[in-house]
């Protein structure tokens, strides 16, 4: 029995694994030549699927951008309301493309039923994490509904005064005066205090002065109505008022309150101020060490 038993040699063991080395090699080709050859039975049997979708999702892409466009400038040549045709070109730009994917899909042989309800879950398992960007889209629709600004307009929100570029589907687009650009989400727009200077076409300047006590109080109205009165920019109707706000422990508060343009506002409020202050020193009336801001109403 021991005899019949042969120990590996160093000959033997070599053998022995460049032949199991070789058969391994010599299924992993044939397995691979398998796959190779399945590969290209389906692609030579789906390439026409495969062709036609694609021919399908670049017509259908040029298609959409040649409408999105004709639509802009049909809704511009029509002088439609900015506010609402950037939103409605814009929401059918995406609703268009959703078409478009479902029917590139369909084109593949991939079953639009169950893919929609797949799609579906998978819509409301996103919505419940995305609950701000549809807060930010139902915001964007009450204020295309209900309008409390336009493109163009000027307002204050969440602390930040600017004039209105766009009213995007999620958010909304301000250039505040020095040129910074601003984006509010659409959600906290709807839901918070807006403040739209441009809705009444004037606004009133409320500017205050604290002269000293021993001020002719008579002879500063009048400087002050002479002041608003020989401005261009100050109109006549509304007419300008002056009267006195306060009194404090050190000066009598005179309240000045111009109209002008929203256009004109900021620079009419700048020259009122100076030139009253001009006008003060020049009759010897003595202006306190400060001056309170201007109100922004």
């Amino acid at each position: 029995m021991l005899n019949n038993y042969l120990a590996p040699t160093p000959e033997t063991s070599g053998r022995d694994f460049f032949y199991n080395m070789t058969m391994n090699s010599s299924l992993s080709i044939h397995s691979f030549a398998e796959y190779v050859e399945q590969f290209t039975t389906l692609l030579i049997d789906y390439s026409p699927k495969l062709i036609s979708a694609l021919i399908i999702l670049f017509i259908g892409l040029y298609v959409i951008r040649f409408i999105n466009r004709l639509v802009r400038k049909i809704m511009v040549k029509r002088e439609f309301d900015p506010t609402l045709s950037k939103f409605l070109a814009d929401s059918l730009l995406w609703a268009l493309r959703i078409l478009l994917f479902v029917s590139f899909i369909s084109k593949l042989g991939i079953e639009t039923s169950s893919f929609v309800a797949i799609l579906g879950a998978a819509g409301l398992a996103i919505g419940l994490s995305l609950q701000g960007s549809l807060s930010n889209f139902a915001g964007g629709m009450l204020i295309i509904l209900f309008k409390p600004f336009r493109v163009g307009d000027t307002i204050e929100a969440q602390g930040v005064i600017g004039t209105v570029l766009e009213i995007q589907i999620f958010v909304t687009k301000l250039i505040t005066g020095n040129n910074q650009t601003i984006f509010i989400p659409n959600g906290i727009l709807s839901n918070n205090v807006i403040i739209n200077y441009s809705m009444q076409g004037n606004r009133r300047a409320d500017l205050l002065f604290s002269l000293s006590y021993d001020t002719n109080i008579k002879t500063a109205k009048d400087i002050v109505m002479k002041v608003m009165q020989n401005h261009p920019k100050v109109l006549k109707n509304p007419a300008p008022t002056v009267a006195v706000r306060g009194l404090t422990d050190s000066a009598v508060q005179l309240s000045i309150r111009p109209w002008a343009t929203n256009i004109d506002f900021s620079d009419m409020s700048s020259d009122i101020l100076e030139n009253c202050k001009e006008a003060f020193e020049a009759a010897g009336i003595s202006i306190q060490p400060f001056v309170l801001e201007t109100s922004k109403g």
